[in-house]
């Protein structure tokens, strides 16, 4: 099996990112990077990683700063202020440069997970990139959810951010059993866009971003059930892509005879014989 390498690389802000390179024993020429969810460690994209190495792909994982080998300990992430735009500007920018540093000839795929296709929208590197993926990639408006989803999202966004992360000085969201604790600026500036219909175009012109700037193709996945990327969420960020090539795919758990996808099912084990093999054939036509 496949083993990851970890290294660190330095980005223009200062600080390192925490990189974990997976190299397949005989090279395919692609490069896939994967841009993890909120608060989501990468090491939860290893098994993904290690099958696409296995194919000849070279991965690359990362953590954001102020997660997981992005951080030192809690009271480095208290003196963190690097936001959402940092994340999509510097560092998620900063290791599709070093990945092509290292391999030129390579031609680039990013796959997203959740807030990692928002990045987008800031990543001055998005024309390198020869093909995306992102899966359960939204906007964070509330109101793209119903129910008790719907409720659970204004909660986030009016009581639980805004009431601890002063408290504590960033969001625990670990005591909360959600996630990976978050930087504060970051999640005030995710708090600010969750509250309106425009989500980041609240603060940001749609000139200023990064979107129009990619003109190649995109697969956007989302999947049923999933209380943190519903449908018209996931459609409502594919849609800001004016320029790009969408293929899009809604994918119903009775198609791959399964229970329940959700949020996170992309990218465990159970898939491989499935949405796996279905995302290195798509990578193989559209790259």
């Amino acid at each position: 099996m496949i083993k990851g390498v970890d290294l660190n690389i330095n980005t223009p802000l200062g600080h390192q990112i925490g990189l974990t390179v997976f190299k397949p024993k005989t090279s395919n020429n692609k490069s896939i990077i994967i841009s993890s969810a909120t608060g989501v460690l990468q090491h939860y994209y290893f098994k993904f990683s290690t099958y696409f190495a296995e194919l000849g792909y070279t991965v690359y994982t990362f953590d954001y700063s102020g997660i997981g080998r992005s951080n030192k300990n809690k009271s480095q992430l208290k003196q963190n202020k690097l936001n959402i735009k940092d994340w999509g500007e510097n560092d998620q920018a900063s290791v599709i440069a070093y990945a092509q540093s290292k391999n030129p000839l390579h031609k680039t795929i990013l796959i997203t997970h959740s807030i990692g296709g928002q990045l987008l929208a800031f990543n001055k590197n998005i024309r390198q990139l020869d093909a995306i993926i992102t899966v359960a990639s939204q906007s964070g408006y509330w109101k793209h959810w119903k129910g008790f989803e719907r409720f659970k999202m204004l909660t986030f966004w009016y009581v639980l951010i805004p009431w601890l992360t002063p408290l504590f000085g960033y969001f625990p969201a670990k005591k909360l059993r959600l996630f990976e604790n978050l930087p504060k600026d970051m999640v005030y500036q995710w708090q600010r866009w969750g509250k309106h219909k425009n989500y980041m175009l609240s603060e940001f012109d749609f000139n200023q971003l990064q979107f129009k700037n990619y003109k190649k193709n995109i697969l956007v996945l989302s999947f049923p059930n999933d209380e943190y990327a519903s449908k018209s969420s996931v459609n409502w960020l594919a849609e800001q892509f004016i320029n790009a090539s969408i293929n899009r795919r809604h994918i119903l758990p009775e198609e791959l005879n399964t229970p329940d996808i959700g949020h996170f099912g992309f990218f465990r084990n159970q898939f491989k014989n499935s949405l796996w093999k279905m995302t290195h054939r798509w990578i193989e036509n559209y790259s």
